[in-house]
């Protein structure tokens, strides 16, 4: 498999994302920033290129009328 390199913002980012899904925790950009160490602006960045990398995916809320904006799920490794 080939390795995906990534940034120490990407990579604190994409463990907070992980942490979060493990705790059963929805990561949303705030409890990602919060997670990571890191504000909200400081993470969209990181969010964008993890996703065209492939190691996360964006969701939009799921329920109409309740939108508590994108969530970011980490894609399962094989």
């Amino acid at each position: 498999m080939q390795q995906v390199q990534l940034s120490e913002i990407e990579q604190r980012v994409y463990q907070a994302v992980t942490t979060l899904e493990t705790r059963g925790q929805v990561p949303y950009p705030d409890l990602i920033a919060e997670a990571s160490e890191l504000t909200e602006q400081e993470v969209h960045e990181p969010l964008h290129m993890l996703t065209e990398k492939g190691l996360l995916h964006r969701e939009d809320s799921p329920m109409a009328g309740l939108d508590f904006g994108p969530r970011f799920c980490a894609r399962q490794m094989a």
